[in-house]
């Protein structure tokens, strides 16, 4: 590990590189910055990520001649570029890229991370991200890392020695955090409904936002909880606080909540830093089926845009707009429609904000499923729960309607008639 700043070790990036650059809280800002004020240098610099914190100068017009995106996952923050044809997007499964990284497929030239100080060992930590970057640190032709002292260490896959580091830039900034928004009235009656579903001694995956944190916060009275998830972020602290996860009837890693990832705040950081009763694993493991269903009563909460009435579900896109992307959900809705006693759930307001419904006839034109109507089971609104697994067509649209903004009801049970006589 030969120490340098993070302009020499930029210089370092030739062009026509493909370069990874590590995820969501451990995102690089200062070897970033310091690429793209290399923008006049370089050309056709390829970077790949999923989902980072912070700005992306790198989607610009300005620096398109000098740099290209690759979105395995559309964030916030390369999504107006990716819609107007800045950057493009590389549909699928989060499980999947681990092995395309690996296998060559999905080559990587230089790994661009952020690590924590190496130990008596000489081991660094990737904090609170393994996910896909454990795979595209291992398939780099070098890596080049921020060591930051802030950054928490952490059990499971995420330790890398530090001759693996070519460069190395010493860094002190605080990880970026999440703001909890208020949860409201829509996502307390959606969290009550999915908390009605939760058995005791059920293994959960949650994501991250106001629905996740509203079926966490009705989660108190449960017992012997478990956590095999993808992410998570402050609302579980409580419940591990409180002693209603406890993992004990997990049949994989009892006992310990198993993520790739974690956002949230300094808090959630503190607390997961050396601490034994987390394992941040390799996407590749924890999104794998054939793992998650080795768990009791799997119960998958994940959300959608829209959703059809024979059951498919869009959580990707807006019609031909991709607003995000395919991530582990099809991961975790197999897994635990597979696991014994489990339960797929996607959750969404019955309307968005403008007042149109969720519940739609038929997807929006150039809309893409994410998840079939053969793998859908549970769909959750405001206003109950829709269980279409193993119905017919006729009755998915009854039990869809039913639980619908009452606004539309009537002009969907319509539009079926028309679409079936």
């Amino acid at each position: 590990m030969n120490w340098t700043t993070a302009e020499a070790a930029a210089g370092q990036i030739p062009s026509h590189s493909r370069v990874f650059v590590h995820s969501v809280a451990q995102a690089p800002r200062s070897l970033l910055d310091a690429l793209c004020a290399r923008a006049d240098e370089v050309r056709n610099v390829e970077l790949i990520h999923i989902h980072t914190e912070g700005p992306a100068p790198y989607v610009s017009p300005a620096m398109s001649s000098s740099f290209h995106h690759t979105a395995c996952f559309v964030g916030h923050n390369v999504r107006e570029a990716v819609q107007a044809g800045r950057a493009d997007y590389v549909p699928v499964f989060l499980s999947e890229i681990p092995w395309m990284c690996r296998s060559g497929r999905m080559p990587i030239d230089v790994a661009l991370i952020s690590v924590s100080p190496p130990d008596e060992r000489g081991m660094c930590s990737l904090g609170p991200s393994v996910d896909v970057s454990l795979a595209a640190i291992e398939a780099a032709e070098f890596v080049i890392a921020e060591v930051n002292p802030r950054v928490p260490r952490t059990f499971g896959d995420g330790d890398i020695h530090m001759d693996r580091i070519r460069w190395a830039v010493e860094v002190d900034r605080p990880l970026p955090e999440a703001v909890r928004k208020p949860i409201g009235e829509t996502e307390r009656a959606i969290g009550r409904h999915i908390a009605g579903l939760i058995e005791d001694g059920a293994t959960l995956q949650m994501g991250i936002g106001t629905i996740p944190d509203a079926v966490l916060a009705e989660l108190g009275g449960h017992r012997r909880l478990g956590i095999h998830t993808e992410m998570f972020s402050d609302g579980l602290l409580d419940l591990i606080e409180q002693g209603v996860v406890t993992g004990e009837e997990k049949a994989v890693l009892a006992g310990k909540v198993v993520s790739t990832f974690a956002m949230g705040s300094q808090r959630l950081y503190d607390h997961i830093a050396e601490n034994p009763l987390y394992r941040f694993k390799d996407a590749a493991f924890t999104n794998d089926t054939a793992i998650i269903r080795q768990n009791p009563k799997v119960t998958a909460i994940n959300s959608a845009i829209e959703v059809d009435l024979t059951g498919q579900v869009c959580a990707d896109s807006i019609g031909s707009l991709q607003y995000s992307g395919v991530g582990g959900q099809m991961d975790f809705i197999r897994g635990a429609s597979l696991s014994r006693g489990g339960k797929p759930i996607i959750a969404l307001a019955s309307t968005t904000r403008h007042g149109a419904s969720k519940i739609a006839a038929t997807l929006r034109p150039g809309a893409a499923v994410t998840t079939t109507r053969a793998h859908v089971h549970y769909i959750v609104t405001e206003f109950g729960v829709a269980d279409l697994h193993g119905k017919n067509l006729r009755d998915r649209a009854k039990a869809l309607i039913e639980i619908a903004h009452p606004d539309h009801r009537e002009a969907l049970d319509r539009a079926f008639h028309v679409m079936h006589t």
